[in-house]
C-alpha cells in the first residue's frame, strides 16, 4: 500500500546512486472478490481502469525487492469505469520522459490478455475489491533521475503528468 500514490505526489527516488527505471502500464482495477474465475467471467470482476508506473530499482536483489519501494507506484490520473472501456485487449497507450516518447504500446502485445491475467491469478490466491494489478510493461523502460518528469496517457483514461524528484 504504501507504494500507491497519486501523480500530483510524483516519484521521490529513493537510491540515487542506481538505476530507476520508468515503466508505464495499463492497470486494473477489481470490483469483486473472486477465486478460480474462468476467461469467460474475468471482465466481470473488474470495476475500471487506470494508468500507473511501476518503477523499477536496478541492482542484484530478487526482484520483489526492487518493486513496490515506497512512492514508486503512482497511479492516475482516475479511475474509467469498466463499461467505459469495450475491449481492455485492445487498448493503446504510450509513456514520455521530458516529452520524448519511451513507450508505445499496446495492451494486445502484453504476454498474458487480461482475461488471461484474471484466470491466472485468481487461480493462486482470491482477489478482492480495491485489488490493482498492473499488466506488465512493454518495451522502452528507462532511466529517471530527479527533474524528470514522466507522462503517462491513454485516450480512453486521459493522460498524467509525475514530476520525478530526491526523496528527503
Amino acid at each position: 500500500n504504501s507504494a500507491l500514490v497519486g501523480p500530483s505526489e510524483g516519484v521521490r527516488l529513493r537510491f540515487l546512486d542506481r538505476r530507476n527505471d520508468q515503466e508505464v502500464e495499463f492497470v486494473i482495477i477489481i470490483g469483486k472478490q473472486g477465486s478460480d474465475i474462468s476467461p469467460d467471467d474475468a471482465l466481470d470482476y473488474i470495476a475500471g481502469y487506470t494508468l500507473g508506473l511501476d518503477m523499477s530499482l536496478r541492482g542484484p536483489e530478487d526482484r520483489s525487492f526492487r518493486k513496490s519501494i515506497d512512492g514508486y507506484a503512482p497511479l492516475g490520473p482516475w479511475m474509467v469505469t469498466a463499461d467505459e472501456i469495450a475491449d481492455p485487449d485492445n487498448v493503446p497507450f504510450k509513456g514520455f520522459v521530458n516529452d520524448e516518447l519511451r513507450q508505445d504500446a499496446h495492451t494486445k502485445d502484453l504476454i498474458y490478455g487480461i482475461r488471461r491475467l484474471i484466470e491466472f491469478a485468481s487461480a493462486c490466491y482470491t482477489i478482492y475489491p480495491g485489488d490493482v494489478y498492473f499488466t506488465g510493461s512493454p518495451a522502452g523502460v528507462g532511466r529517471v533521475k530527479p527533474g524528470d518528469v514522466i507522462r503517462a496517457e491513454c485516450d480512453l483514461i486521459g493522460a498524467m503528468e509525475v514530476p520525478v524528484q530526491a526523496h528527503q
